[in-house]
């Protein structure tokens, strides 16, 4: 499996990103963090992921077999787990986040990626 995160800081809020991710995880909610529009992002993602087979309300596998993907949310943040899904598929996934203003935290390497590592 491969995690991915989605957040969005309040204007002028930086925290540590790991313990961000590590709150979220947990369901916590964390001071400094958007409220998410979750209904509207799940709706959108189903969209982006339509030729995708749903597998039930947060989870979808790709027809050809290789990849799928289970989504959590919190009011904050979006985690996406990633089973054997390519690196086109996650960046799909970002990209579509990322329409959201929230960029990707990768909790494996560990980096957030958003406009203060460019």
């Amino acid at each position: 499996m491969y995690e991915l995160l989605f957040w969005k800081y309040q204007d002028g809020i930086y925290l540590n990103h790991h313990l961000v991710y590590e709150a979220l995880v947990e369901q916590e909610n964390v001071e400094g963090l958007e409220a998410l529009p979750v209904q509207v992002i799940l709706n959108r993602i189903a969209s982006v992921f339509s030729n995708w087979e749903k597998v039930d309300e947060n989870s979808w596998k790709n027809n050809n077999g290789v990849g799928a993907f289970h989504i959590k949310t919190t009011p904050q943040s979006i985690q996406i787990d990633c089973y054997g899904t390519d690196g086109k598929t996650m960046n799909l996934l970002a990209d579509t986040m990322e329409e959201f203003k929230c960029p990707a935290y990768d909790p494996q390497v560990p980096q957030r990626y958003d406009e203060m590592n460019e």
